[in-house]
């Protein structure tokens, strides 16, 4: 079993403090923790598209440097290397969103089962703990669905990095024609991709929906 040292312990209780006193200081002001989960998974649902949006830009624009027809061979790379590092950004954006949303989550669902157990009317606890179960079964089919989009962020991202990390050292219409039999391979992955994200994002829509009906 692995070990950590005391200030691996003591940074992981940090971040958990500030999250608590984060949650309690806008409480305070009158913003719930159910409000921080609508607008993060709206952040995460929105992040989400843009990230699909740019992995198509990416597949685009790979494939019409594979298919070049002559011109500035240097600037098409150079393109698409800038093309990359900004794909690269949106997944570090989707993944950060999605933490955000289960933090928040859990504070969430922790405080309300707590909530649950004070209730003196039986019928009234009955009502909370049903409408707590519907929502927590809401949740998981959220975050099992942006789960599931975010692991299909790697695969897609590790055949443009190393088509790219090619392109920079065989920068000659040839080799880079020789690459056209690897957009098939690498629209796949994207495909794969593009799908998930559309069916995270239409859950996130759902959560959101049923979350502002109660």
């Amino acid at each position: 079993m692995k070990k950590f040292g005391f200030g691996w312990v003591f940074f992981i209780f940090l971040v958990a403090g500030c999250s608590s006193m984060y949650y309690g200081a806008m409480e305070k002001v009158g913003v719930h923790k159910r409000d921080i989960m609508v607008d993060r998974v709206k952040a995460a649902r929105d992040t989400q598209n843009a990230a699909k949006k740019q992995f198509l830009t990416a597949m685009e624009q790979f494939r019409s440097v594979v298919n070049f027809q002559g011109g500035d061979l240097e600037k098409e790379y150079n393109k698409l290397n800038a093309t990359l590092q900004r794909t690269e950004a949106e997944a570090a954006a989707v993944r950060k969103r999605i933490s955000a949303v289960e933090d928040v989550s859990e504070a969430l669902f922790a405080e309300w089962r707590s909530e649950i157990k004070q209730y003196s009317s039986d019928s009234l606890k009955r009502a909370s703990q049903q409408k707590y179960d519907a929502t927590k079964q809401k949740y998981s089919d959220l975050i099992a669905a942006m789960k599931k989009a975010e692991s299909k962020l790697e695969p897609a991202l590790i055949p443009l990095r190393d088509q790219v990390l090619f392109m920079k050292h065989n920068l000659n219409a040839r080799a880079i024609a020789g690459l056209s039999d690897e957009v098939i391979s690498v629209q796949a992955n994207v495909d794969k991709l593009v799908r998930d994200m559309e069916t995270a994002i239409a859950e996130a829509d759902s959560f959101i929906a049923s979350l502002q009906a109660q």
